[in-house]
């Protein structure tokens, strides 16, 4: 959005005297506004002083930051130089304290303690009670530094291993089912109720007839074969014939429980209660 003296500035007409801006148009303009040359910034111009911040490094906390000026200048950990560390602290602090006071509070609270650190240091070393020495006022201001140091480097470690959705995707495959439909197997009590039915289909086409006929299994098991063979599927009662009489249904059902049991020969079923299928074994080639 321009501001008042902006929009003056470019309904001005060319030829009008601009102040600050020389009689030559032959040298280098600062900025076009509207695809016209400006030569001096307006003097109302307001830019936000945070507009003008550079941040090149960003920390995640005071340890973050005291971690870095350690690492940067070469610093044994173990021996901390206070003096050093402490003036490049506060010095970081009192930039980030002209922006974001907020942000700066937590950074206040560590450049208390190294200050403290400094002072319980200058001050002569007393013994303890025991005899020993005093501990390293240093000491625990060392070992959060480390221990922070070795969860850093774990998270950049664990930031390195694969993770799902950034560095790979599951693998979606669609496989059409087959087409070829599967039959449930055949229990004894339906065979045993088809059989039944096929015996009482055979009672109402009886013959009086009285003959002698010697019938064979084998045989039988052959024409059963025949009968199936270029055929995908038979229905069990097709097989039978009734009006042959109920021996050679008795032979025929025979013949196919022998086929059966040499595996020559399948029965289906697509469900509880519908109708039995007949259809030779397959036999992978």
């Amino acid at each position: 959005m321009l501001t008042p003296a902006e929009e003056a500035l470019a309904h001005q007409a060319p030829d009008e005297s601009i102040p600050g801006q020389p009689d030559v148009v032959d040298n280098v303009a600062v900025a076009r506004l509207y695809g016209e040359p400006l030569f001096a910034l307006p003097q109302d111009l307001y830019i936000p002083p945070e507009a003008l911040q550079v941040f090149l490094e960003a920390f995640e906390g005071p340890l973050d930051l005291l971690l870095y000026l350690i690492r940067k200048q070469n610093f044994n950990i173990l021996d901390i130089p206070m003096a050093a560390v402490t003036r490049q602290y506060l010095a970081y602090v009192d930039e980030i304290r002209a922006s974001n006071l907020e942000l700066a509070a937590e950074y206040l609270l560590m450049a208390a303690m190294l200050i403290e650190i400094k002072s319980r240091m200058l001050l002569p070393v007393r013994s303890t009670d025991s005899g020993e020495e005093a501990e390293d006022p240093r000491a625990e201001l060392v070992r959060r530094l480390l221990e922070y140091e070795r969860m850093k480097l774990a998270a950049v470690h664990l930031n390195e291993l694969p993770q799902m959705g950034r560095d790979m995707l599951h693998a979606e495959v669609y496989m059409e089912q087959s087409l070829q439909p599967l039959f449930p197997d055949v229990s004894a009590d339906d065979l045993r109720q088809a059989w039944a039915d096929i015996v009482k289909r055979a009672k109402l086409v009886q013959h009086h007839r009285i003959s002698r006929e010697e019938l064979s299994v084998r045989e039988h098991m052959g024409i059963v074969l025949k009968a199936l063979q270029k055929r995908r599927f038979v229905e069990f009662g097709d097989l039978f014939d009734a009006s042959r009489g109920l021996p050679v249904l008795v032979v025929t059902f025979i013949a196919m429980l022998e086929l059966a049991k040499e595996t020559l020969i399948e029965l289906t079923q697509a469900e509880a209660f519908a109708p039995i299928y007949v259809r030779l074994a397959y036999t992978p080639s």
